[in-house]
């Protein structure tokens, strides 16, 4: 189907003789921003890591647009859970890193910067280095230059997992902003089930190890949405109940 971004065919991934991921199949569609949680080590990033081929699957294979997923060849943003701001490089060379390595035309680097620099609010930071920067400026950051390169495809690693409750829920709505303006299609792994439900469209459920999908969820929350509201409540006591393991 045209509107297939990501297809998963029976992903196994095994490391000796521990298997992570147990034939996993399921499609991403274009511009959906799918959360994925599951227990504690079940394999999440080992799941992100196969998309980006820093580990290659025993078998199975990861398909974007039909084809063999190819960095080279598909345009991919990939956000750790680490701050991966080179601490020599100003915000904006930070945020421009990822143009230049394609080296796109600085005409077109200095208008994609001044872009996402002020969609997240950095404007007056712009000769900032790293460490003169907060924890959430930093992570702002690290989503421009990630969003600076229009990619087709945006995998987030608990990007948010080191930040407090208040700077959490702020840097999420500027996600949910940045995607709604762009239609990125995605990927975001997340151990914390309020911000999968907080944040996502879709979310899918994986068992503990060897992983297997326990469920594709559709989030039937409308936007925006409030953590107290009875509706938002029951949704993540259901998405709870899917990842209980015991």
């Amino acid at each position: 189907m045209d509107d297939i971004k990501v297809k998963v065919k029976n992903l196994t991934k095994r490391f000796g003789d521990l298997l992570v991921l147990d034939d996993i199949s399921f499609d991403v569609k274009k511009g959906q921003f799918l959360c994925v949680v599951g227990p504690t080590g079940c394999g999440k990033t080992t799941f992100l890591n196969c998309i980006t081929r820093l580990y290659e699957p025993t078998s199975g294979e990861i398909l974007v647009d039909g084809e063999p997923v190819d960095l080279r060849k598909h345009n991919v943003s990939y956000i750790f859970q680490e701050y991966s701001t080179m601490p020599w490089l100003t915000v904006e060379e930070n945020v421009a890193f990822g143009l230049r390595i394609k080296k796109k035309p600085e005409e077109e680097v200095k208008k994609s910067v001044d872009e996402v620099i002020e969609m997240v609010g950095l404007q007056n930071f712009r000769k900032y280095y790293p460490n003169q920067l907060s924890a959430s400026m930093l992570q702002r950051v690290v989503i421009a230059r990630a969003f600076a390169t229009k990619p087709d495809i945006l995998l987030m690693d608990e990007p948010y997992g080191q930040l407090d409750i208040e700077l959490r829920f702020k840097l999420e709505d500027e996600l949910i902003g940045l995607w709604e303006k762009l239609g990125t299609t995605i990927i975001f792994i997340t151990h914390n089930i309020e911000e999968a439900v907080y944040i996502s469209e879709d979310i899918l459920i994986l068992t503990n190890k060897p992983t297997t999908i326990k469920q594709m969820m559709v989030n039937p929350l409308p936007r925006p949405r409030t953590v107290t509201e009875k509706r938002f409540i029951e949704v993540r006591e259901q998405v709870t109940e899917l990842i209980k393991w015991w």
